[in-house]
C-alpha cells in the first residue's frame, strides 16, 4: 500500500521591523541624518545672527526653503529613476561635504551672511531630493506587513533627533562655536553612510519597474496622473494638504502668540510643546510595538478629527497645566494619523510611483504648510489667537472629513 504525503510549504513568518537588521540600519542612517539636520540648523541660526542684522539672519533661516519647494517634485522623479538609495547616500554625502567645508573655511575667516545663504540653498537643494527619497525607502528594505511598525520607528527616530540635536548643536557652538557644530553636524552625516551602504535593497517586481521614459517632464506628469486616478491616493493627497495647512501654524507660531498672550512665559511654551513632543512619541512607540492598526483608513480620519478638535480647544485653555494636557492630546491623535497616512501612502502606491508620490506628499508637509506661517501671525494680530485656532482646526478637520466621505479610503487597510 501506497501512502502518498502531500507537503504544503508555508511562508516563513515576517521578522518585526525591530527585529530586522536592514531596517535597523535604515533607522540608524536616518537618525543620524536626522541629528545633524538639528546640529546644522543650531549652527547656522547662531552663525547668521552674529554675521548680520536680524533682517539678514531671516533671510539665512528662510531662503533653503525656496529650492526645496521648487525641486521637491523633481527629487520624486530622480528618486524612481535612480533609485532612492542612490538618492539618499548622494544627498547625505552633499551634505557631509559642504558643512565640513564650511567648518574648515571658519577656522581662516569669520561666517559672512553672502557664505551662509549659500550654504542654507545647497541645503534646500539637497532636501528636495533626499526627502521624497527617505519616504520611498521602506518598501524596498522590509515586508509590507511591517511599513507600519517602520513608521512608527521612524516616528521615534525624529521625535528622539529633535530632543538630542538642539541640546547637542547648543553644547557645540558653546565649546567650539559655530566651526565645532558645523564639524559635528557633517560627521553625523559620514555615519550615515557606511549604514546606507549596507542597506539590502529588493529589487521591483518586473511588472511594475516599467519602461524607463523618455523625460524626467513626462515621468513627473506620469505621477500626478498617477495619483489622481488612484481610489485611495487621490482622497489621500486632500486630506494630507488640508490638515498639514490646518496643523502648521497654530502648532508652530501658534503656540508662541498663545503663550505670549497668556503671559505663560518661555518655561510655559516649553511644557507645552514637550507635551505635544511625548503624544506624538508615543502614537509612534504604539505603532513600531502594535505593527498594525486595523481599519487603518478610517482610524487616520478619525484620529486627524479629534486632533484637530483638540487644537481648537487648546486656544482656549486657561492654564498652563491644562494647556500642557491639551498639547499632548493633540501629538497623540495627530501624530498617529501622521504615521498612518504615511504607511498608507507606502502600501498602496506602486512601488515605481513611490519616490514620486512621497514627493507630492512632502511638497504639502516640508514646503507649502509653511507658508501659513505669515498668514497665521497676521491673522493673530488682527483677531486674537481663539478664532485662529478655531479656522485652522476647521480647515485641519475638513482634511479628515474629505477622507471620510470617499469609500475606498475609509476602508483601507495595512497589510497583515
Amino acid at each position: 500500500m501506497t501512502v502518498t504525503v502531500t507537503v504544503t510549504a508555508t511562508k516563513a513568518p515576517e521578522r518585526p521591523a525591530h527585529r530586522d537588521g536592514n531596517v535597523l540600519r535604515w533607522l540608524g542612517a536616518y537618525a543620524a541624518s536626522m541629528i545633524g539636520d538639528s546640529v546644522y540648523y543650531m549652527a547656522l541660526a547662531w552663525s547668521a545672527a552674529r554675521a548680520g542684522s536680524a533682517t539678514q539672519a531671516g533671510l539665512v533661516l528662510a531662503v533653503g526653503s525656496i529650492p526645496r519647494a521648487l525641486l521637491m517634485l523633481g527629487g520624486g522623479v530622480l528618486a524612481d529613476r535612480l533609485g532612492p538609495r542612490r538618492v539618499v547616500i548622494g544627498s547625505d554625502a552633499a551634505r557631509c561635504l559642504v558643512v565640513l567645508g564650511l567648518a574648515g573655511a571658519l577656522l581662516f575667516t569669520s561666517p559672512a551672511v553672502w557664505m551662509l545663504v549659500a550654504v542654507a540653498l545647497v541645503f534646500g537643494v539637497v532636501d528636495a531630493l533626499f526627502l521624497p527619497a527617505v519616504g520611498a525607502l521602506p518598501p524596498r528594505i522590509a515586508a509590507a506587513g511591517q511599513l507600519a511598525r517602520v513608521q512608527g520607528l521612524r516616528g521615534l527616530a525624529s521625535r528622539a533627533a529633535n530632543v538630542v540635536g538642539a541640546p547637542l548643536g547648543g553644547a557645540a557652538v558653546a565649546f567650539g562655536g559655530p566651526t565645532l557644530a558645523f564639524a559635528a553636524a557633517g560627521v553625523l552625516f559620514a555615519v550615515s553612510l557606511p549604514l546606507l551602504l549596507a542597506l539590502r535593497i529588493s529589487p521591483l517586481p518586473a511588472a511594475e519597474a516599467g519602461e524607463p521614459s523618455g523625460t524626467a517632464w513626462h515621468d513627473l506628469t506620469d505621477g500626478l496622473r498617477h495619483i489622481r486616478r488612484h481610489p485611495v491616493l487621490g482622497p489621500l493627497m486632500l486630506a494630507v494638504a488640508l490638515s498639514e495647512l490646518g496643523f502648521a501654524g497654530p502648532l508652530n507660531l501658534g503656540l508662541v502668540l498663545l503663550a505670549g498672550q497668556r503671559g505663560w512665559g518661555a518655561s510655559g511654551m516649553g511644557w507645552i510643546v514637550a507635551a505635544f513632543g511625548i503624544g506624538a512619541g508615543a502614537s509612534a512607540l504604539l505603532l513600531a510595538v502594535r505593527g498594525r492598526v486595523p481599519r487603518a483608513g478610517l482610524v487616520m480620519c478619525l484620529t486627524v478629527l479629534v486632533g484637530a478638535l483638540a487644537t481648537a480647544v487648546l486656544a482656549f485653555a486657561p492654564s498652563v497645566g491644562l494647556a500642557t494636557a491639551i498639547a499632548a492630546c493633540v501629538g497623540l491623535f495627530a501624530g498617529l494619523g501622521g504615521a498612518l497616512c504615511g504607511a498608507l501612502i507606502q502600501t498602496v502606491t506602486d512601488p515605481a510611483y513611490l519616490g514620486r508620490v512621497t514627493s507630492v506628499s512632502t511638497l504639502f508637509t516640508h514646503a507649502i504648510a509653511p507658508l501659513s506661517f505669515p498668514v497665521t501671525g497676521a491673522a493673530v494680530a488682527a483677531w486674537g489667537t481663539g478664532p485662529v485656532f478655531v479656522t485652522s482646526a476647521v480647515v485641519c478637520a475638513s482634511g479628515a472629513v474629505a477622507g471620510l466621505a470617499f469609500t475606498r479610503l475609509r476602508r483601507a487597510e495595512l497589510p497583515r
